[in-house]
């Protein structure tokens, strides 16, 4: 059974990203818990390809779900270095997930970008993927790097520098906050740590449906049409 929330300020898309203000590293060196909401609108580009940010989880230092929570290893040192860089892992030996750091040096706190509404280079995403579907050419962590061509190479480059570009969102937009996908470990943490951003809106009405995934995760489809873009929502408790 399908249901329509109420129809919110939504996000207007950049005109010109050119035009856009550009994120520095600066707008990562705050508390990881500010920047994720604040990341969400914002649009996310590799070599002119990417998208509008919807969906993010936080991960602070002192989280035992997140990577840096037991020290540095080789694998997690770029957390621990300065905010405003790119960390890339691979995820279960298969999908690289990307993050960014966030907070002073030494504190290993991090954003995971879990999914982009595509609007740039849609094309060249479709052939990475190999999909024409563009409702799901991003709709997860995994996805979203395989569309923009994300791989360990990535890891340790600089936010505010090529080929990665960030924009600032162009105005307000309404952020809610749920339980994490997939995360056993500290599954009681606080709701506010490591929570799952969303943005409702980009100026369109949401419509809600179940998913094969399970009793907890709907799709949110943004748009109509071909411009539709479903993506995992954590059900709002």
């Amino acid at each position: 059974m399908a249901q329509k929330p109420a129809k919110t300020s939504g996000i207007s898309r950049p005109r010109r990203e050119g035009a856009a203000k550009r994120l520095t590293k600066a707008f990562f060196a705050r508390d990881v818990l500010q920047v994720a909401p604040d990341l969400i609108g914002a649009t996310f580009l590799v070599d002119g390809v990417g998208g509008i940010i919807v969906e993010v989880e936080a991960y602070h230092h002192t989280d035992p779900a997140a990577h840096s929570f037991r020290g540095p290893t080789p694998r997690n040192q770029v957390m621990f270095g300065p905010p405003g860089f790119a960390y890339v892992y691979r995820s279960y030996g298969i999908h690289w997930c990307v993050n960014f750091v966030c907070e002073p040096a030494g504190s290993a706190s991090a954003v995971l970008i879990r999914a982009i509404e595509p609007t740039l280079g849609v094309e060249e995403m479709q052939r990475r993927r190999g999909l024409e579907d563009v409702r799901t050419l991003c709709s997860g962590p995994g996805k979203l790097t395989e569309a923009m061509g994300i791989t360990i190479a990535h890891n340790g480059l600089a936010l505010d520098t090529q080929p990665i570009e960030l924009f600032a969102r162009p105005a307000d937009v309404e952020v809610v906050t749920g339980v994490r996908i997939g995360i056993t470990k500290a599954a009681g943490y606080s709701d506010m740590q490591g929570a799952v951003e969303l943005a409702l809106g980009f100026d369109d009405e949401l419509l809600f449906e179940q998913c094969i995934d399970g009793p907890e995760v709907t799709c949110a489809v943004l748009g109509q049409g071909d411009s539709a873009v479903a993506l995992p929502v954590v059900e709002i408790r």
